[in-house]
């Protein structure tokens, strides 16, 4: 089955040879309250209350907390490059994605799934059977830069294509340049969407710093058309 709904503002693709119809109404229950604890946009979420002084992260949900602990080691991880202070305010947005999807892959497996792929705005969490997914290219949305093909895999890709300079560099407050995406593969999609928005963050010495990640491959598209990628990226032939 395949089933898509349109939350925190981006289409969410289930798609499971074995899940039931139930297992799936529950991802996208999932999905709805992530959005409402966690949305910038939503006054009342845990992130707003937060943010505005209103709630202390003690008190937050456990959830919120652990969020925002994971936040705190991936800015150190990266340098500082994924940063969830990087615009000014407090925006966790750039692992919440990742995160949610991760606890949506347990919900489908707890329940005896064992193929699906769970893609929330080309971010994807699949297992099962040998999924082929395309990496769209950043210069043209009707074309592929590469396939990835796993049968468990976290892919998350970072870039300026879709929504337009939202990911900064924290430490200029400026878009990086010479980039045009990177994509991130490994176990846990969280972790992948926070390298790839620290990697596209660091603009042209992002490779250099994947080169040195452990269990994740990354792949940079350099704005010259120069295609980087790390020696175990699971790139389809």
């Amino acid at each position: 089955m395949i089933a898509v709904e349109q939350i925190m503002g981006m289409p969410i693709v289930v798609e499971s040879s074995d899940a039931s119809e139930e297992t799936v109404a529950r991802v996208f229950d999932w999905f709805r309250w992530v959005d409402e604890t966690f949305s910038t946009y939503k006054d009342e979420s845990e992130v707003s209350c937060i943010a505005r002084g209103e709630l202390a992260v003690e008190d937050a949900h456990p959830h919120v907390r652990e969020v925002l602990e994971r936040c705190e080691e991936l800015r150190g991880e990266t340098d500082g490059y994924f940063d969830a202070h990087a615009s000014g305010e407090l925006d966790p947005s750039g692992l919440v994605k990742g995160w949610s999807v991760d606890r949506a892959a347990e919900i489908l497996e707890d329940a005896g799934a064992q193929d699906f792929a769970v893609n929330v705005a080309g971010d994807m969490r699949v297992r099962g059977r040998a999924w082929r997914v395309g990496i769209e290219h950043p210069l043209d949305r009707k074309a592929v830069a590469a396939v990835v093909e796993s049968d468990d895999l976290a892919i998350a890709t970072s870039g300026a294509y879709l929504r337009g300079n939202h990911v900064l560099n924290p430490h200029t407050r400026r878009p990086p340049e010479g980039v045009l995406s990177v994509t991130v593969t490994g176990p846990d999609l969280a972790t992948a969407d926070a390298y790839a928005t620290a990697a596209f963050a660091m603009g042209k010495r992002g490779p250099h710093w994947t080169a040195r990640l452990r269990g994740y491959e990354a792949m940079t598209i350099l704005s010259e058309y120069t295609v980087l990628t790390t020696p175990k990226f699971p790139a389809a032939a």
